[in-house]
C-alpha cells in the first residue's frame, strides 16, 4: 500500500498527521515525555514490535522531535531525547488527552489527571484566544487562508467555496 504524502499540503492539521503518520507515533512521544529515553523501555512500555518502533524512533529523528544522544560505547547505546519542537507538542498531547476524557473515559472518571505544579491544581488544558483569551469554540472560530496558503490555489473556485461557507455560517 503506498503512502500519501501531506508534506505540502496547504494545511497544518494535514501537514502535522503527515509527521504523526499512525498510532504509534503519538504514543511514542507520550512515553518520551514520561521520561522514557532507552529504546528497550520504549519497547517495553509501548509492547510495540521492535521494527516498529525503529521506525518510528527514526521518524522522529528525521522530523526533528527527537534527538539520538549516544549514552554507551562499544556497543553504541543511543537515547532519544524530545527536542524543543518535540517538547512543543505536549499541549498537542494534552488537548486529545482532554477529548479523551470527555468522551472515551468511563463512569469512574479520566484514567491521567494532569498537574500544574506551577499553581498546584490538577488541570485540563484549555484552549483560549492568543488575544483575549477567551475560549477558543467552533461557533465562534473560522478557518481562513493564511499568509502561507499557496498563491495557485487561491483562485480555484472550489478553494473559494470551502473559505467562504466558513464566513456565511
Amino acid at each position: 500500500m503506498k503512502h500519501t504524502s501531506f508534506a505540502r499540503w496547504p494545511c497544518s492539521i494535514a501537514r502535522t498527521m503527515d509527521v504523526l503518520g499512525d498510532r504509534w507515533t503519538p504514543l511514542v512521544l507520550r512515553e518520551a515525555f514520561y521520561g522514557i529515553r532507552r529504546f528497550d523501555d520504549f519497547q517495553q512500555q509501548l509492547g510495540i514490535a521492535r521494527n516498529t518502533l525503529s521506525d518510528r524512533l527514526r521518524r522522529l529523528v528525521d522530523e526533528g522531535l527527537l534527538e539520538k544522544r549516544p549514552y554507551h560505547s562499544d556497543p553504541v547505546w543511543y537515547e532519544y531525547v524530545l527536542t524543543e519542537k518535540g517538547a512543543d507538542f505536549w499541549s498537542v498531547l494534552l488537548t486529545i488527552n482532554r477529548w479523551g476524557d470527555r468522551w472515551l473515559a468511563g463512569a469512574e472518571g479520566a484514567p491521567i489527571t494532569v498537574h500544574h505544579t506551577a499553581c498546584g491544581h490538577d488541570t485540563q488544558v484549555k484552549v483560549v484566544c492568543e488575544h483575549c483569551d477567551e475560549p477558543m469554540t467552533i461557533e465562534d472560530s473560522r478557518l481562513r487562508m493564511g499568509p502561507g496558503y499557496p498563491p495557485h490555489l487561491r483562485e480555484r473556485p472550489d478553494i473559494r467555496e470551502r473559505f467562504a461557507r466558513q464566513e456565511v455560517e
